[in-house]
This record gives C-alpha cells, structure tokens and sequence, in this order.
C-alpha cells in the first residue's frame, strides 16, 4: 500500500473532493440542501445515512462523496475508513468536520496486504491508487500516522506465513528497530541460551537449524529514566509440539507470534516519541516443532528463575518462554513491566475476537490501560488473577505445571503461572491478545490486527510523556 505518510496531508487550499458527513437523523435536513437529481442519485444508491453506507453526488461537471456516520460531531476511529476503502482514487477533505481520531481509519482502511500476490493478480480495489485526506488539524496528523504505521506493522508480521517470519525473521525486524532509533540490541543463542533462558531452549530445540530458537533484547533510552520492560511472545508457529494440534488448529498458527509484533510495534512508538524511559524490549522467538529433540509431556524443565515446571501439555508453550523472559525483565527493576501474547483459547471463548483479555497486578494500572483503550477505541477486558486458582499449576514432582488438568479459568491460570516469573511488587499488565481479525469491517481487514496495541501506547504515553 501506498506509505501512510503519503495518506494524510495538510490542507494548503488544493483542490479536493468533497466528503460531507451525516447520519440517519440528520439526513433529511442535508438532503433538503441537493437538487431532485442529486436526491435521486443518492436514493438509487439506497443512501439514508446509515454508517459506513457511502454516496456518491453528481454535481456539475463534478461530484463530491457523502458517508452516513453515527455522530458527525464526535467521529470514531472507524469512521472515515468505508470512504477510505471505496472511493476512488483522489483527494478529499471533510466539508463539515475535522478527522480529529479517524485519520487512523482513513489509513488503515486503504491497507493490503499484497506481498504473495504477483502484479497482474492483485486484485479488486488491492489495485487502487491513494485516497488522501487533507485536514487543517496539522499537530496530530504525525501521531496519527505514527499509530497506524505500529498497527500496519503488526499487520504485516502476523500476516506473513511462518517459512517466512521464523526466529531469524523477528531478529531481523528487531535489527531493523534498533538501527532506527540508534538502539542496542542483544541476542542469545545457542549455549548461552540454553543456560541462561532454559525454557525458550527447550522449546524451541526441536526445530529446523534455520528456524533455532533465540531471544532478543534491546535496551533504548537515558538509563536514569524510569524502567520499562516491554515482552512479546514470539512463537512463529506452533504445532503444538508432541501434544499436536489438530490441522484445524493449525491453520492460523503463524499468528502466534502476535504477543511479539505488539510489542515490537509499542517499542517503535515508544522511541519514535521519544519517551522518558528507560526501554528494555525482550522478545523470545521459537517454533515449537516436533522432532526427535521435541520436549515430552512429563519431562521437568528448569527456567531462569530456578522454578522447575512439570510439563503437562507441550502446546502450553507460549508461557514457558515467556516465564524466561518476564525473568530477565525483572532483573532490571523495572517501573512497569507490559507483556503481549496469543496465550489461550480461554480467552477467545470468554471474550470472542474483538476484546484482548488483561490482567495487572495493580487496580490503579488496570484502570489507566482500560480508559485509554476505551478512549482510542481499543477496549481490553480486564480478568482477574484470583489467589484461589494457583493451586491449579500444583505439581507432584516439580514446582509447578504449566498447564492445569482442569479446564476451569484457563486465560487467568495462564496468567497466573506468568505471575510466578514476575519480581514481587513490580507493576505489571499482561494481555492476551489474539492478533487476528477474523471477520473483515471497515479499517480492519481479515487477517492480522492490534488488538491491546493502542490501549497500551496511549497509557504509557501518559505515565511518561513528561
């Protein structure tokens, strides 16, 4: 797709098309204000102001587009984003409003993702050229643009299939974010990782050389500032080990690296804004494949932590690395520890696709993350971590389990057994996202999405901005 830069312009007089925004209520009003034929065009095109319905008005030798919205006084992030995905090639402005927080639909609704398709099979309106906006509001257009791009990034790494975005992929994504933003970046292996982060080893040993587990740790930012840990699970696919999944359950498995495209995608805006932090950014990248070198149902691994974990369902994967993970990012004390992951399917029964699962320690966190995802129209749903379920990951031999017999609270067990590996007393907020879109809706294609992503980028912006 054209790059969102491009898509979003300050308003310096040029000529561009109208958009007039209205809703049912207030459309007889505006329809009184068009000539019989213009009424016409707009009835044989069943327009009546209903959202995301978009017209197209004859006028002269010209025309100018109408989209019906809930409330053209107080535009939602998805607003703009049917316009954006239907009509043609051009230049706009909004006659009666600014785009104020649906800059980022009118961007994410023109996204494609076209990188398998060859040039004479792009396909429908993949082929269309930009629809730019112009807008007077100039200071929010860069922050607008910049959340898109973190979302269209997210887009495009759970997109792509897993031959293509394995462990060595995701280094070289964070390798491309370090280089940017002047960062440092860590990454472990081999030996060293097998000693230092057991868990993310075990793992991820069963896979192909070219597809061998690793983790990444970047570190950005005045070491004076405040600590923030950011972790993304990065499991770039996932059989389900020796406990296989069915094929079914397979199908979407090269998304299980969504936890890590989150938290890729918050480092970059949280750099690219330069916030008062001390960043730390762990990512660790495995395939969990079946093998010879598979970890086994009963086996007992050691973590980072010295906890020992009996392993009762190797599809339970996600967890054991990132226990390593959360490990290493509390050895730097930090100020805020925010972890992403596709974690558990309890999650998607309790809350379906659309709401990330979020669980914090801390009631005054939870609340910052809830407004602001409910501000920016990424509301999470906050599940508890109740005290009476760790007796769930209770072990005969080891220290704990990493997956419960019973199949009772499986997304708050899991962040349960996330919580062992966290430092005591650190702040700390766990989503369980599913990074997918599983029905197309204007601004939101079928197939990779923030979901958490921007919830957590506008409560860190708040607690760090200044």
């Amino acid at each position: 797709m054209t790059k969102p830069n491009a898509l979003i312009q300050p308003d310096r007089g040029a000529d561009a098309i109208a958009i007039h925004l209205v809703n049912k209520d207030g459309f007889p009003d505006f329809a009184k204000t068009l000539s019989a034929g213009q009424r016409a065009s707009l009835a044989a095109q069943k327009f009546e102001g209903g959202g995301y319905q978009v017209g197209i008005v004859p006028d002269g030798d010209a025309w100018f587009a109408v989209g019906g919205v809930a409330d053209p006084e107080s535009l939602s992030s998805w607003c703009l984003a049917k316009l954006a995905e239907d009509l043609p090639e051009g230049t706009y402005r909004l006659a009666n409003a600014e785009p104020g927080p649906a800059m980022f639909g009118w961007i994410t609704g023109q996204y494609r993702f076209n990188r398998y398709r060859s040039e004479d099979n792009s396909g429908g309106r993949g082929a269309q050229g930009p629809r730019v906006l112009l807008t007077t509001q100039v200071g929010p257009i860069d922050a607008a643009i910049a959340e898109a791009e973190a979302e269209l990034l997210v887009r495009d790494l759970v997109n792509t299939p897993a031959e293509d975005m394995g462990p060595a992929a995701l280094e070289a994504e964070c390798e491309k974010l370090a280089k940017e933003h002047k960062a440092e970046l860590t990454v472990v292996r081999g030996d060293a990782l097998e000693q230092g982060y057991p868990m993310v080893h075990a793992v991820g040993r069963a896979a192909a050389r070219h597809h061998a587990p690793r983790l990444m740790h970047l570190t950005w930012g005045d070491p004076a500032h405040p600590v923030l840990a950011v972790v993304g699970k990065g499991v770039c696919f996932d059989s389900g080990g020796l406990d296989m999944k069915p094929s079914s359950g397979m199908r979407l498995m090269k998304k299980d690296m969504g936890g890590a495209a989150h938290a890729l995608a918050l480092a970059g805006l949280i750099m690219g804004a330069r916030l008062k932090v001390r960043l730390h950014l762990l990512i660790p990248a495995v395939e969990n494949a079946v093998s010879g070198a598979s970890f086994r149902p009963g086996d007992v691994l050691s973590s980072r932590k010295g906890l020992t974990i009996e392993i009762h369902n190797t599809d339970a994967e996600g967890r054991l690395i990132l226990g390593d993970a959360l490990t290493r990012a509390s050895e730097e004390e930090p100020d805020l520890i925010v972890d992403f992951a596709t974690l558990t399917g309890a999650a998607r029964v309790a809350l379906g696709p659309d709401l990330p699962a979020m669980m914090a320690r801390s009631d005054d966190t939870a609340e910052e993350f809830l407004a602001a995802g409910k501000a920016h129209d990424d509301a999470p749903w906050r599940l508890p971590l109740p005290e009476a379920y760790r007796e769930y990951l209770s072990s005969d031999i080891a220290d704990m389990v990493n997956a419960s017999s019973n199949p009772y609270a499986g997304a708050s067990v899991a962040g349960l057994f996330l919580d062992r590996f966290v430092g005591e007393e650190i702040d700390w907020v766990h989503f369980d996202t599913f990074a997918w879109n599983p029905s197309p809706r204007p601004g939101r294609s079928r197939g990779g999405r923030g979901l958490g992503l921007r919830a957590s980028w506008h409560a860190i912006r708040a607690r760090y901005a200044g």
